[in-house]
Parts: structure tokens; sequence; C-alpha cells
């Protein structure tokens, strides 16, 4: 995630103004918040796992400043790569933020604690379509912290057509040009939409099918990336690459040639969401974190800075109306996406073999 300059400075005109706390430094030079908090959790530290570029980390030195507690801030690249971590043992976190599948799969295996929400007052300025999700459906694990869609980047000035298809990225005419995701759950499943199949399907021919188009696509595919696909697509390094509509409006700004659709056969749409996993040393402090982050300062100034969609009411009626409907960050269709669900543990071990396989 790399910050979205043009978004963040209506947002700054617009935070000037706050009531509850006034921004007095933005746009790259750290936040100062006027006001402190109490510290009672009895913490010093609070440990933040989160994706790669997906947050101002401007804003963790504020929440240091205001609190008293100091942020030890890493990050992952895929879902897959965090629950690995948390399972090995190897590292202990207070604050996590998994995709809503990987959520689910967190609370079916009892690795989060439940949240005290009355440490967390400001979810109740949460948008109520995004409370009790169906991975967390009496919402006593997650707090949402952004979503998003997924859709194909790609160069105009290098494709022969306009791109609208999940086809394109299987398009012999563009070897060597074209960046996958580096996760499975991704990959296969843009295989499985190009297919005509759901996201969710537990079908093995429907999923081994989905890895033959794969296998087909992999002599085309230039590299499976994540966070490197900014460098590749904003240096005209590669021609077409799915990715999230968050990053895609930071790339599209750094190259105008730029350009992003969702596929007319249907995309993800993605919840991200706080989470406190058990172990965590600190869950007071997190709840704190959590807090403060999904405050109106904090939360419009992240949803400036990264380019991706709020879940906070205030934030979003703040929002310039021209990010409201530039139809990326904000869909106004919402009929061609489908968010992922939690998968059986069967369906997720054939997951694994097709991928270990492709890659092989």
């Amino acid at each position: 995630m790399k910050r979205f300059t043009a978004v963040l400075a209506a947002l700054c005109l617009l935070l000037t103004g706050c009531a509850d706390g006034a921004i007095r430094r933005l746009a790259g030079a750290g936040y100062d918040f006027d006001y402190t908090v109490e510290n009672t959790t009895g913490s010093t530290v609070v440990n933040v796992y989160n994706w790669g570029e997906y947050m101002d980390e401007d804003l963790n030195k504020a929440f240091e400043k205001v609190t008293g507690i100091k942020v030890n801030y890493d990050t992952f690249q895929t879902n897959e790569m965090l629950y690995s971590t948390l399972k090995s043992g190897g590292s202990s976190y207070d604050v996590i933020i998994p995709s809503d599948y990987m959520a689910g799969r967190l609370i079916e295996e009892d690795m989060l604690l439940e949240l005290d929400f009355a440490n967390i007052p400001n979810f109740s300025n949460v948008d109520p379509q995004f409370i009790n999700p169906p991975y967390d459906p009496q919402n006593r694990y997650t707090v949402p912290y952004l979503w998003g869609t997924v859709g194909i980047i790609y160069d105009t000035a290098k494709t022969a057509a306009p791109v609208d298809s999940w086809d394109a990225l299987f398009d012999p005419q563009y070897q060597g040009q074209i960046l996958m995701f580096d996760n499975s759950r991704d990959a296969l499943g843009i295989a499985l939409k190009a297919l005509g199949h759901s996201y969710n399907t537990t079908g093995e021919d429907e999923l081994r099918a989905a890895y033959d188009l794969l296998a087909a696509q992999r002599p085309l595919v230039q590299a499976y990336v994540m966070d490197q696909i900014f460098d590749k697509m904003e240096g005209g390094e590669a021609i077409l690459a799915p990715y999230y509509a968050g990053d895609a409006l930071a790339m599209m700004e750094a190259n105008a040639d730029l350009a992003f659709a969702v596929p007319k056969e249907g995309s993800n749409i993605f919840t991200d969401a706080f989470c406190v996993p058990k172990g965590a040393a600190n869950k007071a402090a997190a709840e704190l974190y959590i807090d403060f982050m999904c405050g109106y300062n904090a939360g419009s100034a992240n949803a400036g800075a990264v380019g991706y969609s709020t879940p906070l009411l205030d934030v979003y009626a703040g929002l310039d109306p021209a990010v409201r409907d530039d139809g990326i960050s904000y869909p106004a269709d919402f009929s061609l996406f489908e968010a992922y669900a939690n998968l059986p543990r069967e369906t997720r071990d054939l997951y694994d073999k097709l991928w270990t396989d492709l890659l092989r």
C-alpha cells in the first residue's frame, strides 16, 4: 500500500476543523494530536501485525504520543503468511489484521480472544452493514479496518483492446508481461471466476480445472508477486496484473497510462479486520489501539493515506465527493462481487497441494 496523496490532500483540508483533537501536521510530516489519553491498560507496548504498505505509520507515532504506549509494527504479505506466523508460535502479537475468510478460520480454530467492546467505544461509528459479518456472525472477535475490491490493473498504452475480462491474464499475446498473485486463494480464485465458478466452491473437479488453467498460464507469467507489483506496474515493467483497488489508485496516480477494471465474470470484495490473537500479552492496550484507529482523526487520515474504503460512517460522510464517486473506491454496483468464505479443511488442503504443484 502506498500513500494516495490526492485523496489525502482533500482529507487534510477536511481534518483541520476536527472537533475531537485537531491534527496540526499532515501529509508526510506526521500527526500531532492536541490531546492525550490516560493509559490505564498497565501496558507500555502494543505489538501490531498488518499487511505491508497498508497503514500510514505516522499514526503509530501519534498513538505513542497520545497514550505513551510504544507500537512495535511488523508486516506480512498474505493471509497465509499471517496464519503460519501465528500457528508457529514464534511471535507474539497483540493486534492482527487478517482478511474476512482468514478471520473466520482463526475463529473456527479458537485462535482469537473475544474483544471487550467497552474499551472500543468508536465501534459505534461502524457502518451497520459491517457488523455481525458472516465470518464473525455474533461480532465477538473483530472490528472492521478497511475494505476493498479486486480487479485488473493494466497499461492502456500497451493493451490491444479494452480489458474487461479475466481472460486478458491468460492471453498469449502478453507473454512475459503478466503478473499474478503470489498466493493460492487469490490465484486459484481468479481461475475459478474465469471458468464461471464461485470463489467458494468445494468441488474438486472445479478446483482442478482452475489449477489446469493456471498451469497453462504459467509460461505467460513474468512473476508471482504481492507488494512488488507497485514498482513493476508503475515502472512499465509489466502490462497486466490483478490487484486490490486501493493499490490500483496509488499506481494510477504514479503512472497516467494505468487503468483499473473489474472483470465482467465477477471479482472479490473483502473486509480486513482488527483482531486480538490468543496469547496477546497486552489485550487492553490492543483494544485502545483499535479504538484510536477507529476514531475520526486517525480513520480519516489513514483512509486517505492508503486509498482503501472505510467502514466508518463519519469518515465516509466527510470524504470528498470525487472519492466517493470514483467508481473504484466505492463501486456503484456490487452485483459483480463475491466475498471469500472460510473453506472446509479438506478444501484448504487441496488448495495447498495445487499451489505447491503449480510452483514446483
